[in-house]
């Protein structure tokens, strides 16, 4: 099993606390300023109210516990006045305390439902506009882009990433502002009780943060070790039972359940040590903010005794001592999620500023006009710029003509098509269409004058109808059907429980292959192109599937210039010209007979197809 170096771990799952590996973005304060210049800039003023708001709501929920002191010195001083034979307790003034601690916590979660309801707005719209602007580019982006990465790494990034942008900034934002408010208010309260007990509480913090590091270093390299073993499970489980077919054909079932079972114990054990150790800073800064409570309760004692505070003061000060630490273990936990989220919005916005293909339309050429003549002139091409492919090709087709294109695999057969329709670009040499260069059409232009069949169908969920209007949307309903006859296609989508309205994914178990691909030539028919590509399209068919489909093609060809790639040399001899290639030169060209009385690389290929049985 090959490994991953760019396999990121399903989101979630990956521990908690302080203890998870965190992912760090290669540049942290330039992704930031991207983030908020891009997309937090236009949103100032929701923002403002956001954080005047979350201030707000954590002054009034900080007041809470003083007034809630004062009404335990109110009932205390009401219970020693009563023993000491005075009026007793004061309801009204009491009373009168406890509405104003109900009034402060309502506003306070007032302001912070505004706040949340803002925000989670501003996020919602920001994650709104990133996807659209990575759809956007999608479409701008050059092939190469694509031929260089896995369809799972782009859509990780529309997926996952966008999501982990989405949820952290809603949560981050807030949390910083109200945990910072509330480290800062809570001070002040303490201070403003007693300096002396505010000291002691303080002591505290150092060693609780020294004994959580040292967990957390201990536990940091199971965490890796876990991070990377499930990504070692998951990978083998989804490679065997992707292939679960061949396993049981090679009986192979003990051997791969072994490499399980080995991979499953190291898991089991790191994820054990890492919980494990992750587990203790709970109870450890437990027992430590226990005897810190301890020490607040024998200092308040003490200075209660000295007539230095109330006794509702210390009832304070303890609720302060326990939410103090709160914030302080929220801003650890930030600090994680803003490097996720940071690393996440450094994958977006560079497939954001990935080269986009450039444009180099005169807008002067009108296809309609246009018959379909094709020239290659001494074209050059490679993938890479120091590596050549296509060395110095040539050839001239006219317009209605069939050309095949044949040689074995890596020839260059479907680099030239990708070429004819720009996917790529020449690196030297010319491609004219009627005489035009097709780097004088816009690329949107010059694709309408291609239709193409591929040897993998593609057709999206929707119904039948909408998958043969693909190309050509404003379609009437008897086009439709005339383009599904010629496909001879009609006969069976009228099988169908709905006939043209089904949809394809609900009756995909009735649809087969050759049925697909007879829909995607009548998805052409219907789109009427100059030119056709037709690659590899009956290579995966049954013999009897594919007459049907060559008859289908037939009709698609009438009239018009075709290219045809193809391995099966059965299926080209009536092409008007043939195109032999080899390490992407042109070796030989002419028709089925020309060729084969050359005796040479199209008779070679063609003889060695026939010693096999293909006639």
């Amino acid at each position: 099993m090959a490994e991953n170096k760019n396999f990121r771990p399903p989101m979630g799952g990956m521990g908690h606390r302080g203890g998870r590996v965190v992912e760090k973005p290669k540049d942290f304060k330039g992704t930031t300023k991207k983030l908020i210049k891009n997309y937090l800039a236009k949103y100032k003023i929701p923002i403002i109210v956001v954080i005047l708001f979350a201030i707000g709501s954590t002054i009034f929920s900080i007041i809470g516990p003083k007034v809630l002191g004062n009404a335990t010195t109110e009932i205390f001083n009401g219970l020693i006045s009563k023993l000491s034979g005075g009026t007793g307790i004061d309801f009204g003034k009491l009373g009168t305390i406890l509405l104003t601690l109900l009034g402060l916590y309502a506003i306070s979660a007032i302001f912070s439902l505004i706040q949340g309801f803002t925000m989670t707005t501003v996020t919602q719209k920001i994650t709104y506009k990133m996807r659209n602007d990575l759809v956007h580019k999608i479409n701008k982006l050059p092939m190469k882009y694509f031929d260089k990465r896995t369809h799972g790494e782009v859509l990780s990034i529309i997926t996952n990433d966008i999501d982990t942008v989405s949820q952290n900034l809603n949560q981050s934002i807030t949390q910083i502002i109200t945990s910072i408010c509330t480290i800062i208010g809570i001070l002040i309260m303490m201070f403003s009780i007693s300096w002396v007990m505010a000291v002691a509480s303080l002591l505290i913090l150092p060693i609780t943060a020294l004994l959580s590091f040292i967990i957390v270093k201990r536990s940091q390299k199971y965490f890796k070790a876990q991070q990377d073993y499930l990504g070692h499970v998951n990978g083998q489980v989804e490679e065997v039972y992707g292939g679960h077919l061949i396993v049981k054909v090679f009986n192979g079932e003990k051997k791969v359940t072994e490499t399980f079972t080995k991979a499953n114990d190291v898991l089991y054990k790191s994820a054990w040590k890492s919980q494990f150790l992750s587990g203790l800073i709970h109870p450890v800064t437990n027992f430590i903010g226990n005897v810190g409570y301890v020490m607040v309760a024998i200092l308040g004692g003490y200075l209660t005794v000295q007539g230095k505070i109330a006794v509702g003061d210390i009832q304070s000060f303890i609720q302060y001592n326990r939410q103090f630490i709160q914030p302080i273990t929220q801003i650890a936990q930030i600090s994680g999620t803003l490097q996720a989220m940071i690393a996440a919005a450094e994958r977006v916005f560079e497939f954001l500023e990935e080269p986009e293909e450039q444009e180099t339309d005169k807008g002067s050429i009108n296809v309609n006009e246009l018959k379909g003549n094709v020239v290659f002139d001494h074209v050059n091409f490679g993938y890479d710029a120091d590596k050549t492919i296509i060395n110095d090709f040539c050839a001239n087709v006219k317009d209605g003509q069939k050309i095949a294109i044949v040689g074995p695999t890596g020839a260059g057969k479907t680099t030239m098509v990708k070429l004819l329709m720009r996917f790529y670009d020449v690196n030297s040499g010319g491609i004219y269409v009627d005489g035009h260069n097709i780097k004088d059409f816009k690329r949107s232009e010059l694709r309408k004058m291609f239709g193409m069949v591929l040897q993998d169908t593609w057709l999206f969920s929707g119904t039948v109808e909408d998958n043969i209007k693909y190309g050509k949307p404003d379609a009437s309903e008897s086009e439709v059907i005339e383009a599904a006859k010629a496909a001879h296609v009609h006969h069976f989508i009228r099988t169908l429980s709905k006939g043209y309205k089904s949809i394809l994914n609900e009756e995909t178990s009735n649809v087969s292959a050759g049925q697909k691909q007879l829909l995607t030539i009548a998805r052409v028919i219907l789109a009427d192109p100059k030119i056709l590509i037709l690659d590899e399209a009956t290579s995966s068919i049954d013999t009897r599937t594919e007459q049907q489909i060559q008859s289908a093609m037939d009709n698609l060809m009438k009239g018009r210039t075709s290219f045809i790639i193809a391995h099966r040399l059965s299926t080209i001899k009536n092409a008007d010209l043939i195109l032999v290639m080899e390490h992407g030169d042109i070796v030989e060209q002419g028709n089925h007979e020309e060729l084969l009385a050359k005796n040479g690389a199209y008779a070679r290929l063609y003889n060695s197809q026939f010693d096999e049985g293909e006639e």
